[in-house]
């Protein structure tokens, strides 16, 4: 029995030694996994307490990398706004600004306007009608610069076979044209120029794709429209020119942008002001090569814009107290007609002197 007895508590001994092993191993795992855990949350903690400072320095990069955008408006006629944009020198004008440019493509003048004041565009293109109709709507419009007439560059087409021999015959007959277009301001003259009002014809208020397929399936019997929808359809034998505003304009073009985009970025409209007008002369000076970089713009062959080119007149103008008081005039008269609901004072979008010398280019400047 005492040796059974020693037998047994030798046992219980290695079992207690044994128990005794696997608690000390387990403790030490727990408690390496337990200080493990809490380096790992140290470190998360760490981390984390630094990550808004990282997202701050990986915005701040982000931001000083990324380009801002100027939106100007895409021409698909004979112009040097045209040629600026296949010349791509603006964008390297730009570059160093931070400034990349994206061109947008609008129907006319009036829509050009609207997406100006919805904060959809910056710099505009249009004839003199557009911004008084936008002043009139409370657009804080800005002109920046213009341009000369071009009247040739704008036609009244009547169809092919049309017995419409004067613009006399266009009494009580449908007329389509963009609402607040050159087109429209100029069939005011016309009809007044022969004795008529515009309320003697039938305004069929279209843009210019719209129009042209209404003209083209004898739904309107004439069409007051620009290049190059004009040589197009007498090109393809559908229409004639039954006058063209050679005599009749006495506006130019603006180039206009929101109150907001001056106030933000003189320096961007400056270079733009610059291109353009260097656009200008060259396109003046370089028929042949426009007409070969601006055939697959206007769908034209190079020899008929070639042509086209002498119904231009190209450079800009410098803004003077004699364009606002034109502007004006231009402002009285669609007010007198009913088209607009609030005489516009548009020396509110002009600005003064000392401002227009500042983004105007030099040369402009001197043509004063």
């Amino acid at each position: 029995m005492p040796a059974l007895k020693g037998k047994f508590e030798f046992r219980k001994s290695q079992r207690t030694t044994r128990r005794s092993l696997l608690f000390a191993l387990g403790y030490c795992l727990m408690l390496s996994t337990t200080l493990s855990s809490c380096s790992e949350a140290k470190n998360n903690t760490q981390q984390s307490a630094a990550s808004p400072e990282s997202a701050v320095s990986s915005s701040t990069t982000k931001k000083s990398t990324q380009k801002q955008v100027v939106r100007i408006v895409r021409s698909k006629q004979l112009s040097a706004l045209a040629v600026l944009e296949k010349q791509g020198s603006l964008e390297k004008r730009l570059e160093p600004l931070g400034f990349k440019v994206q061109w947008a493509e609008f129907a006319a003048g009036p829509q050009q306007l609207e997406a100006l004041n919805a904060n959809g565009l910056d710099i505009a293109s249009t004839a003199e009608s557009p911004p008084v109709f936008s002043q009139a709507a409370g657009a804080p419009l800005v002109y920046l610069a213009t341009t000369r007439p071009s009247g040739k560059a704008i036609s009244l087409l009547v169809p092919v076979n049309s017995p419409i021999k004067s613009v006399s015959d266009l009494k009580g007959k449908k007329v389509a044209f963009q609402k607040a277009s050159i087109g429209h301001y100029l069939l005011v003259k016309a009809l007044e120029d022969a004795g008529l009002k515009l309320s003697d014809v039938q305004s069929i208020y279209l843009p210019p794709s719209d129009a042209n397929a209404a003209f083209s399936q004898n739904k309107v019997d004439a069409w007051y429209i620009w290049e190059p929808f004009a040589t197009r359809n007498v090109q393809n034998k559908i229409a004639r020119v039954l006058a063209d505003g050679g005599k009749l304009r006495d506006t130019g073009n603006f180039y206009s942008t929101s109150r907001q985009f001056y106030q933000a970025h003189p320096d961007v409209i400056k270079v733009f002001l610059e291109e353009i007008e260097k656009a200008e002369i060259w396109t003046k000076n370089h028929p042949k090569e426009v007409a070969q970089l601006l055939a697959p713009v206007t769908q034209l062959d190079p020899p008929t814009l070639e042509i086209m080119h002498d119904k231009y007149d190209y450079g800009l103008v410098p803004i003077t107290e004699k364009t606002i008081t034109k502007q004006q005039q231009v402002a009285d008269k669609w007010y007198s007609l009913g088209l607009i609901p609030k005489k516009v004072n548009v020396r509110e979008g002009f600005l003064t002197p000392e401002e227009y010398a500042k983004i105007t280019p030099s040369d402009v400047l001197a043509n004063k």
